[in-house]
């Protein structure tokens, strides 16, 4: 399943040479994660009521392309794998089809105390 979120980027996004700073590429990655669960109807507000969120456990980037001021920006959200506790998605940032990002991130699910607790059905139901 692919998930895309659209992005543009503003003046604060960028540092003092014009480009869009590097952490903010795991901003525009994390609100398209978020895009993609509300796309499939989980409400994280009330995972958090019950006491569970989704906790990033790794990133591996690589920066392949600058981004400026006022570009638009696609996030492209896909699933690797799904477990249990544990997702693993790559997620690629595009300006006009370009690479420009990607990265792959694994999350879990955590409850109270720490520990880990099963993805939300929805989550799990898109493995094959």
């Amino acid at each position: 399943m692919s998930h895309r979120f659209a992005i543009r980027v503003f003046y604060e996004d960028t540092d003092m040479g014009g480009i869009v700073y590097y952490a903010n590429y795991l901003r525009y990655i994390e609100r398209a994660r978020s895009d993609w669960v509300r796309s499939l109807g989980i409400s994280q507000n009330q995972m958090k009521e019950d006491g569970v969120v989704f906790v990033v456990q790794k990133v591996e980037a690589e920066y392949i392309a600058t981004a400026v001021f006022e570009d638009e920006l696609v996030v492209e959200t896909r699933t690797r794998s799904i477990s249990g506790a544990r997702l693993v998605m790559e997620q690629d940032v595009r300006r006009d089809g370009e690479l420009i990002f990607t990265a792959v991130v694994t999350a879990v699910c955590m409850g109270g105390g720490g520990r880990p607790v099963r993805l939300p059905a929805k989550i799990r139901a898109l493995q094959s």
